[in-house]
């Protein structure tokens, strides 16, 4: 029998506490002494009801408790009694500890049952739940999306059906065969591109136009034509799909996608129209400044790459980090460039002319480059690259791994969530059948009611839907029509099965 000493049950005055009332309680086969003046404590939790059930009729006993033991008087429990030792630390401390390896949504629902207010849960375990319920959040957010791009939303009909089609063409293409061949299709016209773009500036595949001018290839223009042609088609039935409009047109790859685009067409504007409006050789230099723009293609990867966009997600979580290193070069650089040309002034083949033109070499040397068309001539100035080399690769080492750290656990977040989700999806379907076999019958599962009330956030409610599970227990569920969570905890109690 395990148990807090005896020397803490004294009561709010200093006193020694009374022995008189006490009640034994099992919990999941562990025996615990408690004594009444410590339990009124806290007289609305479950544990101080107990001490008075002398005076209540058996059936009142029996809704306190699993079973009860009048000779004994042992109130029986079937709960975790590694959560009841952190429970029952609120009556001498006041305060609620989660101890390493208890589930947090698990520990919530042991508090709920012994009808303790969450508000006694210390900060810091405060802290691990919210974690826990943005990751549940996340993975029903995934699970519904999955659902949604496999069933499709049975309640659209007419042009939203449609509209649902084609966005699960163009933007899931692991929702159907065809989505698959056009990310793929996509993926090979952006490398096609990108490499057409990188040939057509070897002056050996130019050709001279009849002003003795070298222009691209036509052959690698027609090429680029169909590309950008595909490219047009994609984003526009993209953006035709798009349920939200304004939210499409502004976000960041939707954008790097239009840049990536409209070069192709003012180009070929300027080239069919520009003469007559201005100088032929302002033109040249619009045009050449638009098809350098095409280089912006090549962020179209990221969006059939789940590494490229786990990057830029983990680089975006990484902000202060790199915030902090430009600012330890930007002051090294200020620093070194100033000081390199103090010392180097005097030289009379000196290569730091001024302060700005020095920022160049503190940067190349800051960086452990080297380039080498800047460097001292003075001992002194030596002394201070050298210096300078060294500060730069501790202002560089110093928040790499922080980015890296940043970048791992968003990379191994993604992973479980995305495995958690396919887990979710799997289970449904064999409960599914399990309960469809039972009952003899199919039942169809209307997707849009299931979903409809989905959880957005952990502080909002959620709303999954349940149906009991005739193996189990009555407490446990599994996700139907008839029933619901009311709350984020309660939502819990699935994914954690």
């Amino acid at each position: 029998m395990w148990g807090i000493p005896r020397s803490r049950y004294a009561d709010c005055n200093g006193s020694a506490a009374s022995e008189e009332t006490e009640i034994v309680v099992n919990i999941g086969g562990v025996k615990q002494v408690l004594f009444g003046d410590v339990l009124h404590r806290y007289p609305d939790t479950r544990l101080a009801e107990l001490v008075d059930c002398s005076l209540k009729c058996s059936e009142e006993i029996s809704s306190l408790c699993d079973d009860y033991d009048p000779d004994t008087g042992e109130f029986y429990f079937d709960r975790d009694p590694e959560a009841f030792k952190c429970i029952i630390e609120l009556y001498y401390y006041g305060e609620i500890h989660m101890k390493r390896g208890i589930c947090p949504i698990c520990f919530m629902k042991e508090m709920e049952f012994w009808k303790i207010d969450s508000d006694f849960l210390d900060d810091c375990c405060k802290c691990h739940l919210k974690d826990v319920e943005d990751e549940l959040a996340e993975i029903a957010e995934k699970v519904k999306t999955i659902l949604v791009d496999r069933e499709g939303d049975p309640s659209a009909a007419g042009w939203q059906r449609f509209q649902m089609c084609l966005w699960r063409l163009m933007e899931k293409p692991e929702s159907s065969l065809p989505a698959r061949t056009i990310a793929i299709v996509s993926f090979i016209l952006i490398l096609v591109s990108s490499v057409v773009m990188c040939i057509g500036t070897l002056p050996d595949l130019q050709v001279e136009d009849s002003e003795g001018n070298l222009t691209e290839n036509p052959t690698l223009e027609v090429i680029e034509t169909v590309c950008i042609g595909w490219f047009t088609i994609e984003y526009i039935l993209r953006l035709i799909s798009s349920p939200n409009k304004i939210k499409f047109a502004l976000a960041f790859m939707n954008i790097i996608d239009f840049m990536a685009i409209i070069p192709f067409f003012v180009v070929l504007i300027l080239t069919s129209v520009g003469t007559g409006v201005m100088e032929l050789a302002n033109v040249q230099q619009a045009v050449q400044a638009l098809r350098i723009m095409r280089i912006a293609r090549i962020f179209k990867l990221a969006r059939h790459s789940a590494g490229l966009q786990t990057l830029t997600s983990a680089l975006k979580s990484s902000f202060k980090e790199l915030g902090l290193l430009l600012m330890y070069m930007g002051v090294g650089v200020f620093l070194f460039s100033a000081l390199g040309y103090t010392m180097e002034q005097n030289h009379p083949e000196t290569l730091f002319t001024s302060i700005p033109q020095s920022f160049w070499w503190a940067v190349i040397t800051m960086t452990t480059v080297g380039y080498g068309d800047v460097y001292p001539k003075t001992t002194l100035g030596r002394c201070n690259a050298a210096i300078s080399f060294l500060c730069g690769v501790i202002a560089i080492a110093l928040p790499i791994h922080p980015i890296i750290n940043n970048f791992v656990l968003f990379y191994n977040k993604q992973q479980v969530l995305e495995t958690a989700a396919k887990h979710e999806i799997e289970l449904m379907a064999l409960r599914s059948g399990e309960l469809e076999a039972a009952a003899g019958s199919r039942a169809h599962v209307c997707i849009a009611e299931v979903w409809d009330n989905a959880m957005h956030s952990c502080h909002s409610d959620t709303h999954i839907p349940l149906l009991k599970d005739p193996r189990r227990g009555a407490g446990v569920q599994t996700p139907s029509m008839d029933t619901s969570f009311e709350s984020t905890a309660e939502a819990a109690d699935y994914v954690i099965s």
